[in-house]
């Protein structure tokens, strides 16, 4: 079948390629990606459009009308990626694939395995002379910087919003103290710190002053699970923690300390033995309790965790370098306007449409995913599009 895949950002993979190792092997995302990329190269039929939003669906199944929104890169196909470009320039813009830890030129790859391998101009540059730069400095002629954004029409059978997750907004969580206390970040974010293309290079080490962290505090069900903020569990966050916790091993070996603050942990299936191998892990400790606020020492920059142990039942004020909050995952879709008829839940995941619908959700815009089950998700929403394609194609013959 004829695709058009639409990417709002400058690169497909979503937050899977900013992930540092997937559970439970530990192996890094190339490995599933790089075979998914050369799929996407050696397909005739398959339209990558990047920096293009949707911004309205018109008709009926089997005869949809899509417009989309696409921003300039101001780089064209010419791109060899050998970052003559960056090199050139001194601007600098803050690195939404680092969670904005770090700072990367305003001349940029989003990331080493990002598709396509094409650089991208920030447009706060334009008419600076730093874009100057970034032109004079192509052998190839790719900087284009008439570059305008465009509006494109596409005729489509079928639609499959497949738009992803974020991370729920930790500032929210008014008493852990995101945003306000330095040593206090979310499980993305740490999960860049460890990565060695992260903004530390690897390297564990507390934002407020740079000292290693080798003693962390892994907060599990930080906005999921609870009235006041997400109501779904999702299903992530545990085995995230987990993973996490080896990271710190790695690290420090045997000087490493990670303790995990836990509801109850959910690894199903066959995370189940990844569970009893960190718990035989003789430096991570497991406690039963939902801490109830995190105090940060000015003095020390260390974090304070109080709460009630619920198997002991005794109050505890534990000390740690870093505390990491065990996000929750929260549809990108949630609260957007969307440009066609769906149907939301409370969480506001996409639920199936009307039985003559042609748009169906995939992934975690249904529901909160790891990988493994949202591949499958979406694979069955690429089946549901296939049917209504293939209807349509013997209707008119």
């Amino acid at each position: 079948k004829q695709v058009v895949l639409v990417e709002k950002s400058a690169t497909l993979g979503g937050r899977t390629a900013l992930l540092y190792r997937y559970f439970p092997k530990l192996c890094h995302p190339t490995c599933g990606l790089e075979i998914n990329l050369r799929r996407l190269q050696s397909n005739r039929n398959l339209r990558v459009i990047t920096l293009a939003e949707v911004t309205k669906i018109e008709g009926g199944r089997g005869d949809y009308t899509v417009t989309l929104r696409v921003k300039p890169r101001y780089v064209n196909e010419r791109c060899t990626a050998c970052g003559d470009c960056a090199a050139a320039v001194s601007a600098e813009v803050p690195n939404p694939w680092n969670y904005g830890m770090d700072r990367m030129k305003a001349a940029y790859l989003p990331h080493a395995m990002a598709y396509p391998q094409r650089y991208v101009l920030d447009g706060s540059i334009l008419g600076t002379p730093e874009a100057d730069k970034a032109k004079a400095a192509c052998r190839y002629g790719a900087i284009d910087l008439e570059m305008k954004e465009e509006l494109i029409t596409l005729k489509a059978g079928a639609v499959v919003w497949a738009t992803g997750w974020q991370p729920y907004d930790a500032a929210k969580i008014q008493p852990y103290g995101y945003g306000r206390h330095a040593n206090v970040m979310t499980s993305v974010e740490f999960e860049r710190l460890a990565d060695p293309r992260g903004p530390t290079g690897g390297r564990i080490l507390r934002p407020s002053d740079g000292k290693e962290a080798r003693n962390i505090a892994f907060i599990q069900c930080a906005g999921s699970r609870d009235e006041n903020h997400l109501r779904h569990c999702s299903r992530i966050c545990c085995m995230a923690s987990l993973k996490q916790t080896q990271f710190v091993r790695e690290a420090y070996g045997d000087a490493a300390r990670s303790t995990i603050y836990y509801i109850d942990i959910r690894a199903i299936d066959r995370f189940e033995d990844f569970y009893k191998k960190v718990q035989a892990d003789t430096t991570v400790n497991f406690v039963k309790s939902k801490p109830a606020r995190i105090d940060a020492d000015r003095a020390t920059g260390d974090v304070i965790l109080h709460g009630v142990d619920t198997e002991g039942y005794h109050r505890y004020a534990a000390r740690y370098d870093l505390a990491v909050l065990a996000i929750g995952m929260e549809p990108s879709v949630r609260g957007a306007d969307i440009p066609a008829e769906v149907i939301e839940d409370s969480s506001g995941f996409l639920q199936p449409g009307a039985a003559d619908s042609g748009i169906f959700g995939a992934g975690c815009a249904t529901n909160a995913l790891d990988v493994n089950r949202a591949v499958q998700s979406s694979t069955a929403a690429a089946l549901r599009a296939i049917q209504v394609v293939n209807r349509v194609a013997r209707a008119e013959s």
